[in-house]
């Protein structure tokens, strides 16, 4: 056991070293190839080369990066001026914002400006659409000069026969005119060249929708009553005895297409402003609503117990209608609903919108009415708007001052030597100068009166006479109101109850300068 024992505690000797030698930590082999390793690193870190970038080599001394050598060339930099170099930088440097601030300043000071002038072009454009919806008028009647030339209107373009209708584009740049011979006639405002439309033949027209007519005629009417043209200037709808609505193209002057749905001759065509939807009236007392971009029929609206004369709209849903039942009548499209305007015992021949709450009519008992929505009769009443001299001789033209019915006492003037119930006074054909408060009227007594209308007081003011011989069929206003044109003609629009031979069948126009 003893040995045994011994054997053991023999055993049990630290290793790392030969048996019976005293333990040394140099002598343990994992310490010696440590310090082998770390000897090896700091060898190789030995060997690694310090070298700087070209920037740190010129500042510090201009040496190269490859052998340090100096370049005998370069004129070495001492610290001074390297200090030097480097504020210069600095200053440069902050020179640079400075300027870009300043930049920045000014184009903020543009921006401004164009903020300014965004803001302005916004205020007008807004102003422009306030007028188009009638919330708001210019003034403008007061500050129309008084016209000195004593031949009155200038023709600009001739017809056959008497013209029924006219209309302006909405830049004032292009009219249109048509007669009862169904010439179609475009013309340039400022140098009176006109262009001639073309009917197709009837096999085109039957191609285009036209039905065939109806009774012993074996071609389609060409007598045109009634003319519109759209707001962007693309399209120009008639119509006439035929019973269609034609629907031409501006640009090109070719008949597009030809809507039938009408029983009877139209007698009226209006353009919704700012669209491509058009109301057509006709002497079947109905008045239907197409769209001419779809080339839709879209709705026939019903009311009237007779023949319808005249229509007009605006940008508005609702439509104005005058007939032979001796009503006027407001349409109101998406309520489907109507008001009903009884004038006194007469029959109205023309009506126009003022803005969306008040119109305007005209009778055949020479007497012109001012309307407002929310009254079923007329607000204000002049009586012998167009009154004629026993001899048949207007009244001249020496001021409002001699003007009969003066409209300072509503209508209740007792004018001796005047008659009004002649075909000559009817007051055919009314007008007013969008978003202004100017009128215009028209009769055969050989004169077109100006008018101012007057919502604050409620009344009809009148201004000058613009002398003018024959039946005044129509009568439209430029939109920026710098003239009027009218149509003329021997004859009345719709018949042959009258006749004038020293009248000139066109189209005449007189400019309006303001004050």
């Amino acid at each position: 056991m003893k040995s045994k024992n011994e054997k053991m505690r023999g055993s049990s000797a630290p290793k790392g070293g030969p048996k019976g030698k005293k333990f040394s930590m140099k002598s343990d082999p994992f310490f010696e190839t440590e310090s082998k390793k770390r000897r090896k690193m700091a060898y190789e870190d030995d060997d690694i080369e310090s070298g700087g970038s070209d920037e740190e080599a010129k500042i510090l001394g201009g040496s190269d990066a490859s052998g340090g050598e100096q370049d005998e060339d370069e004129i070495e930099e001492t610290p001074g001026e390297i200090r030097k170099r480097v504020a210069t930088e600095l200053l440069d440097k902050m020179r640079a914002i400075a300027r870009k601030e300043i930049e920045d300043k000014d184009g903020d000071e543009e921006t401004e400006e164009e903020e300014a002038r965004d803001s302005l072009v916004a205020k007008i454009l807004q102003q422009e659409q306030l007028e188009e919806s009638g919330r708001i008028r210019r003034v403008i009647a007061s500050r129309i000069k008084k016209p000195e030339t004593a031949d009155g209107f200038k023709v600009l373009v001739k017809h056959r026969q008497s013209v029924t209708a006219v209309a302006l584009s909405d830049d004032d740049l292009k009219g249109f005119s048509a007669s009862k011979d169904g010439t179609i006639i475009q013309w340039d405002v400022e140098s009176g060249k006109t262009v001639r439309y073309q009917w197709p033949s009837e096999d085109i027209l039957k191609s285009h929708g036209a039905k065939d007519p109806r009774g012993r005629s074996k071609k389609h009417s060409k007598s045109v009553l009634a003319l519109a043209v759209s707001s962007d200037g693309r399209y120009l709808a008639s119509g006439g005895l035929d019973r269609h609505v034609h629907l031409w193209d501006v640009r090109t002057r070719e008949h597009l297409q030809a809507f039938s749905g009408h029983q009877k001759p139209l007698s009226c065509l209006s353009f919704r402003q700012g669209t491509t939807d058009l109301f057509s009236g006709s002497f079947d007392r109905t008045i239907k609503y197409w769209n001419m971009e779809d080339r839709a029929y879209i709705d026939t609206i019903c009311g009237h117990e007779s023949e319808v004369l005249t229509l007009d709209c605006l940008r508005k849903e609702r439509v104005l209608t005058v007939g032979r039942d001796r009503c006027m009548m407001l349409f109101k499209v998406l309520d489907q609903s109507r008001l009903v305007f009884r004038p006194p015992p007469t029959s109205l021949e023309c009506c126009c919108f003022i803005n969306n709450d008040e119109f305007l009519s005209g009778s055949d008992d020479g007497s012109i009415q001012l309307w407002n929505v929310l009254r079923k009769k007329p607000v204000y009443v002049v009586k012998n708007a167009h009154a004629l001299l026993p001899a048949g001789q207007n009244v001249e033209q020496n001021g409002s001052e001699n003007i009969p019915d003066n409209g300072l006492e509503n209508g209740d003037h007792k004018i001796e030597g005047y008659n009004c119930s002649s075909t000559y006074s009817w007051v055919s054909s009314i007008s007013v100068c969008r978003g202004t408060d100017l009128v215009a009227s028209g009769a055969g007594n050989g004169c077109i009166r100006l008018w101012a209308v007057e919502t604050g007081k409620k009344d009809i003011r009148p201004l000058y006479d613009v002398p003018l011989v024959g039946f005044v069929n129509s009568l439209a206003f430029a939109k920026s109101g710098q003239f009027l044109v009218a149509g003329v003609g021997q004859e009345p629009r719709l018949g042959r109850w009258g006749r004038l031979p020293a009248a000139r069948n066109g189209v005449a126009i007189q400019p309006l300068e303001l004050l």
